[in-house]
């Protein structure tokens, strides 16, 4: 379960009273899903909420992006959570030392066996959030771009033993064939660069709602496109799903064809997708308090995927 963070009843209720439109508070419920933030099902007399208190990948300074995305989206008729402004007017306020913030609950669940109906549905929806976002005009950094991957690669190595060498060894060996990430001129936007499953609501077999934001910044449309590749069409072993590759990218580029230049790159920019959430689960995986109700994911799932994109031939 991710709690990181945990809020009584008591807190909570004293935190939604700076919230006029959430009326009173009801109940709240751990949501064991995620693994960066902590997250609550928030119950009021005016309906059902999520409620997030950001821990360490999110910067305070970064919220006003993030929440500024979702609401820009909701704007658009895109199906994104739209985040509750308290009685100063702030999206973010501070609850049990932590910066938080409430969105709408949006219905539906992720689904974990995915159909080919499905990943075709979330390429679709991808690209219709990068045309949605087209004219948002705020910026954010890559809050886990390569100069992260330097510093958690450096960390890692401090403490990687094993297969947490091995797996290291196979990051720096791509790292040093590959250079620089960003070296091709590829159409910049807002992502979502966490665009996995988990985070894409279905509901009578459409899609209902896409969700966290956090990770959320200014990049290469084509790399967000091969995060998703890379976390949609591959098993938990990291082994390519049959089809699903191609499902998912037919359904993207129906709505958002794909530049010549993009189409060249993606190859190279999966490998990077790879790389970063490799790096993020090791360090995780090495690092880990257990003390926090959160079981690491395996980083191993995510290096072998560098196979498949090394080898890839751009369609």
């Amino acid at each position: 379960m991710a709690v990181f963070t945990p809020v009584s009843d008591d807190q909570a209720r004293a935190f939604v009273a700076g919230y006029p439109s959430l009326g009173d508070f009801v109940s709240l419920h751990a949501i064991a899903e995620g693994v960066q933030n902590t997250n609550y099902r928030l119950e009021t007399s005016t309906g059902r909420y999520v409620l997030t208190l950001f821990e360490q990948w999110t910067e305070t300074e970064s919220l006003p992006f993030c929440l500024g995305f979702t609401d820009h989206l909701a704007d658009k008729g895109f199906p994104a959570a739209r985040p509750v402004r308290a009685h100063d007017g702030q999206w973010v306020g501070e609850l049990n030392g932590r910066a938080a913030a409430v969105v709408e609950w949006l219905s539906g669940a992720w689904i974990r066996d995915l159909s080919l109906a499905d990943q075709r549905a979330g390429g679709v929806m991808l690209a219709r959030l990068h045309l949605a976002m087209a004219d948002f005009a705020g910026t954010r950094a890559n809050p886990v771009g390569p100069d992260q991957w330097r510093a958690l690669a450096d960390a890692s190595a401090t403490a990687a033993r094993g297969e947490d060498r091995e797996i290291l060894d196979a990051v720096e060996t791509a790292l040093a064939r590959l250079g620089d990430p960003w070296a091709d001129d590829l159409p910049q936007g807002a992502i979502h660069a966490d665009y996995f499953p988990d985070n894409v609501l279905f509901d009578g077999g459409q899609v209902s709602g896409v969700i966290d934001f956090y990770f959320g910044c200014t990049g290469p449309l084509a790399y967000d496109l091969a995060i998703a590749l890379s976390a949609w069409c591959f098993d938990g072993d990291g082994k390519e799903l049959p089809g699903a590759v191609e499902a998912f990218r037919s359904g993207y580029e129906s709505v958002r064809p794909l530049t010549r230049a993009e189409v060249q790159a993606l190859p190279r920019l999966g490998e990077f997708a790879a790389i970063r959430f490799t790096l993020t689960r090791l360090r995780d995986r090495i690092f880990h308090d257990p003390a926090n109700l959160v079981t690491p994911k395996d980083p191993g799932a995510f290096v072998r995927r560098l196979d498949y994109w090394r080898v890839a031939e751009p369609a």
